[in-house]
């Protein structure tokens, strides 16, 4: 009986927390990105007051306009991926990078769904995979990715299209 009933209370625990619709976030559920847990600079970047990051606001292959991200977001391999970081000169930064998996899982909203991502900070992401740095050690050919449709992270075959959203490190702006 004792296993019975963990499994109810864990149903009716988790119930609550993973009802959540469609493209919506959950008044009852506290936010794990606040929009005040970040600054919104006028250069299409975002910094996190609690980790110091700067990120991208829009994914690579989508534009910064002023007020929201256009476009659509483009895809890459990863090894694509990790190039379009060393490439990059976006708000005049040079130091652009991939953010590893921890970082990348920093920024998922788990109050939403479809996408978990605050789309005050982000707007418009994809609900989809994003690369990040770090391989997957089981397999080198596959990296880990975060799925900013539910939030979940896993590992994906290096040579698929996934998008990206770089980062760099905290320093003045």
């Amino acid at each position: 009986m004792k296993t019975s009933t963990t499994f109810l209370l864990t149903l009716l625990v988790f119930g609550g927390a993973f009802n959540v619709a469609y493209g919506e976030c959950k008044d009852n559920i506290t936010p794990s990105t606040p929009t005040n847990r970040f600054t919104l600079n006028d250069n299409g970047t975002v910094t996190d007051n609690q980790s110091g990051l700067v990120w991208m606001r829009c994914s690579l292959g989508q534009t910064w306009d002023g007020s929201t991200c256009t476009g659509s977001a483009s895809t890459y391999t990863w090894a694509q991926a990790l190039a379009s970081a060393d490439e990059s000169n976006y708000a005049g930064f040079s130091d652009w990078y991939l953010p590893n998996i921890k970082e990348l899982n920093s920024i998922v909203e788990t109050a939403c769904y479809d996408p978990a991502i605050n789309q005050t900070v982000f707007p418009n992401t994809p609900s989809s995979g994003y690369w990040s740095s770090s391989p997957y050690a089981s397999y080198y050919g596959n990296a880990w990715y975060v799925y900013f449709g539910y939030g979940g992270d896993g590992n994906y075959a290096k040579g698929h299209g996934v998008h990206v959203r770089l980062v760099r490190a905290g320093v003045a702006q």
